[in-house]
């Protein structure tokens, strides 16, 4: 999301793919380069669609990992039966159709940096094995007898409360400062709304391929509409917006009926905010529906969830495929 050339000011110390120069997000860049040369975890927390993982990615890019991998999990999007598989491994006949062994994500990050976003999702089991790798550095691979030292940075990543998450008795306390030595947090779009300019031209060059021949950019008054709308859905609900806008649009400039917010205001209340929150999410579906061929296996990797979840919106908002 949100990858593209770099930004003169930005493209020597890894932050071209954070775009914008508002306060937060130059407070954000500050944050990134204090946590980032240090081998501690790091907990990131920020709204669905906000930018999690450019943050991550950033602070791999500027650490003494840079020249390792990054291996980015949506721990929300792992089927529950494979969870444990994945992240750790597996060794040949450990279960059925384990024709060979296999390292896990965990293993893969070695010397790197391993992004685990959505980690509340993860189930309290896994959690517990999680625990272990942070405690340990080591991990142990299903069906096997001895333990394998791993050397990867751990940065999780959370859109809701992990600290009300353990209150209420579904996240391990231990785990949660485990992991919440170095806290960020990401900005939503409408506290950052001066990056709004910057963002929009970025998409439309990025999804350039999409738009009719005709369409050359935005008009004052789109622009005006993107101001004034508070985006629940963040970065990826503006992405969204305009590729669909780029594609309908029958003039020239895209207008704020091309963007479909006209009549939005910049406050929302009660169902309001819910609403909006819920056409964000089907225009989301719709559109990496659209972009995989109606390819639910291909549109869920891309929107970060499971299959059986994308099905299961599918059949909330009554799409059809």
């Amino acid at each position: 999301m949100l990858r593209e050339r770099p930004l003169d000011q930005s493209s020597a110390s890894g932050f071209q793919s954070i775009q914008g120069d508002s306060a937060a997000i130059n407070a954000l860049r500050a944050q990134i380069r204090k946590v980032a040369p240090v081998n501690a975890p790091v907990l990131i927390w920020g709204e669905s669609g906000s930018g999690k993982e450019l943050a991550a990615h950033a602070i791999h890019t500027n650490s003494l990992r840079a020249g390792g991998p990054f291996v980015p999990i949506n721990c929300g999007a792992l089927p529950s039966g494979l969870i444990q598989s994945e992240l750790f491994g597996y060794e040949r006949g450990s279960f059925t159709g384990a024709a060979k062994e296999k390292a896990g994500l965990i293993e893969s990050a070695a010397g790197g940096t391993i992004f685990l976003d959505e980690i509340g999702d993860l189930p309290k089991d896994i959690q517990s094995n999680l625990l272990r790798f942070l405690q340990e550095r080591t991990i142990t691979r299903i069906g096997a007898t001895r333990e394998i030292a791993v050397d990867a940075r751990v940065i999780a990543a959370s859109h809701v409360n992990l600290k009300s998450a353990v209150a209420q008795g579904q996240f391990r306390e231990d785990l949660y400062y485990r992991l919440n030595v170095l806290p960020i947090e990401v900005p939503p779009l409408r506290e950052r709304k001066a990056d709004l300019p910057l963002l929009a031209e970025h998409v439309f060059r990025t999804y350039s391929a999409e738009k009719g021949a005709h369409v050359k950019g935005f008009s004052s008054k789109a622009m005006r509409a993107m101001e004034q709308h508070d985006w629940p859905g963040n970065v990826r609900e503006l992405i969204n917006c305009i590729r669909r806008a780029m594609v309908l649009a029958d003039g020239r400039l895209i207008t704020p009926a091309d963007l479909n917010l006209a009549g939005e205001t910049s406050v929302f209340h009660g169902d309001a905010l819910g609403e909006s929150r819920v056409r964000a999410e089907r225009d989301a579906i719709c559109v990496s529906l659209a972009n995989a061929g109606k390819n639910v296996t291909h549109a869920a990797k891309h929107l970060g969830v499971s299959r059986m979840t994308l099905y299961r919106l599918i059949a909330k908002y009554n799409i059809s495929v």
